[in-house]
C-alpha cells in the first residue's frame, strides 16, 4: 500500500476498530492523530509505542478544543463513536461539525449502523440507531464521507460468562454456545483487529471518489450459528453446539443500557429473525457476482449467497469488503490461531 504520507484522526483510540487502523497506517508510514480516554491498558501501551502515532487523552463529550486539536492537519478521518463516550448523537454530530471546521478533511469514514425501525415493523436496536441518526447528518453536512458497517466481531466469543457471546466450556470439555438467533440464519462476521484496518486503508486509498455517500459492509463472511459452531469444532477438535433460546443469559454485572440493547437483539433478531442490515443495499447483487449459489473466493462454508430472513443474503454483504482486503481471518482460523490465546490472556487453561 504505497501512497503519499496522510495524517489520520481517530477516535476511541483503544477500541477494535481504531486500534486496527492506528496499527496498519502506524507501519505504513502514515501520521495518527487519535483520541483515547485513558493511557493505561495494554493497548494504550501498545499505541504509545507505536511510530508516527499522537495520542490526545481526554473525553470528547462537551470538549471541543479537543476536538479542534484533534482534527488539526488532519487529512483523512475515521470515527465510531460507541454510548461510553456519553451522548453518542451530540458527539458524532460535533465531530462532524469540527472536520467540517477543520477544512482539510478530503475523506471521512464513519462507522454507522442501522436503525431497524426505520426499515420495517421492528424496534430500534439502542446501541445502534444514534449511529444513523449522526450518518444523516453527516450527509447533511456535506462532508466527503463513507459509512462502514461493521459485521458482529469474532472477537466478541469468550469462555467467560458475558452476555451473547459466551462460548461456555462444558464439563465434559465440549463448548455451547447460548443465543436467541435463529440457528440457520446466517448472519455477518469479521475479524476486527486482523481485518478493520487493511480494509479502511483501501477505501482512504481509492478515496471519496470512489466511494462518497456509500455505504460498505465490513463483513468478510456470513455463517449461521450453526456454521459458527462448526467452524469452532473443526478448529479445535472438540464438541461444539449451538444452542437457541429466547433470552438472553445475563450472569455477571452488565453496562447501562447494555441490558436494553439485549432486550432487542431478543426481539429484532430472535422474534423477527429480521435481517442485520436491513437496507435495500445491502440485499442487492453485487457488481459482477456470480448468479449462482455457492461459496465465493473458495473460502469459508458460508462464503457465498445464503437463504436468510427475507429470501437471499447477497454476495454485496461480503463482496465489497474481500475486495478491500483478500488476506481477510475466516471463523475457523479465529477459533483455531486467536480465540485459544486470547482466552489464555484472560487466565484461562482449557487449552493446555
Amino acid at each position: 500500500m504505497t501512497q503519499q504520507r496522510k495524517t489520520i484522526a481517530v477516535v476511541n483510540a483503544t477500541g477494535r476498530q481504531a486500534a486496527s487502523l492506528i496499527r496498519v497506517a502506524s507501519a505504513v508510514g502514515h501520521n495518527v492523530r487519535a483520541q483515547i480516554h485513558s493511557l493505561k491498558g495494554i493497548i494504550a501501551e501498545e499505541l504509545q509505542g507505536l511510530p508516527n502515532v499522537t495520542l490526545f487523552q481526554g473525553s470528547l463529550l462537551n470538549n471541543t478544543a479537543l476536538m479542534d486539536t484533534l482534527f488539526q492537519g488532519a487529512n483523512l478521518a475515521f470515527i465510531n463513536t460507541t454510548s461510553q463516550m456519553g451522548d453518542e448523537v451530540a458527539i458524532g454530530k460535533a465531530l462532524a461539525d469540527a472536520a467540517k471546521r477543520a477544512g482539510t478533511i478530503q475523506h471521512y469514514i464513519y462507522s454507522s449502523m442501522p436503525d431497524h425501525s426505520v426499515h420495517g415493523p421492528w424496534p430500534p436496536v439502542p446501541l445502534w440507531a444514534p449511529k444513523f441518526t449522526v450518518e444523516n447528518y453527516i450527509r447533511q453536512l456535506g462532508l466527503p464521507a463513507t459509512f462502514v458497517y461493521a459485521g458482529i466481531y469474532n472477537n466478541n466469543f469468550t469462555s467467560l460468562p458475558y452476555p451473547l457471546f459466551q462460548m461456555e466450556l462444558m464439563p465434559d470439555g465440549s463448548f455451547e454456545w447460548h443465543a436467541p438467533f435463529d440457528p440457520d440464519t446466517p448472519l455477518p462476521w469479521l475479524d476486527a483487529e486482523h481485518d478493520v484496518g487493511p480494509a479502511l486503508l483501501q477505501i482512504f486509498m481509492d478515496g471519496p471518489k470512489k466511494w462518497h455517500g456509500h455505504r460498505i459492509a465490513l463483513t468478510f463472511e456470513t455463517l449461521s450459528p450453526n456454521q459458527v459452531c462448526a467452524a469452532f469444532s473443526r478448529a479445535l477438535n472438540r464438541p461444539c453446539r449451538y444452542v437457541h433460546i429466547p433470552k438472553v443469559e445475563i450472569k455477571v454485572n452488565i453496562p447501562a443500557g447494555y441490558r436494553e440493547q439485549l432486550e432487542a437483539i431478543e426481539v429484532v433478531f430472535g422474534q423477527y429473525n429480521a435481517p442485520y442490515f436491513p437496507q435495500p443495499e445491502f440485499s442487492r447483487p453485487a457488481a459482477g457476482s456470480p448468479k449462482g449459489l455457492g461459496p465465493a473466493n473458495g473460502k469459508g462454508a458460508g462464503a457465498g449467497m445464503m437463504q436468510g430472513p427475507g429470501g437471499v443474503v447477497s454476495l454485496r454483504v461480503t463482496d465489497e469488503a474481500r475486495q478491500l482486503w483478500e488476506g481477510w481471518r475466516d471463523m475457523e482460523e479465529y477459533a483455531r490461531e486467536v480465540f485459544p490465546v486470547e482466552e489464555e490472556a484472560n487466565g484461562l487453561d482449557w487449552m493446555l
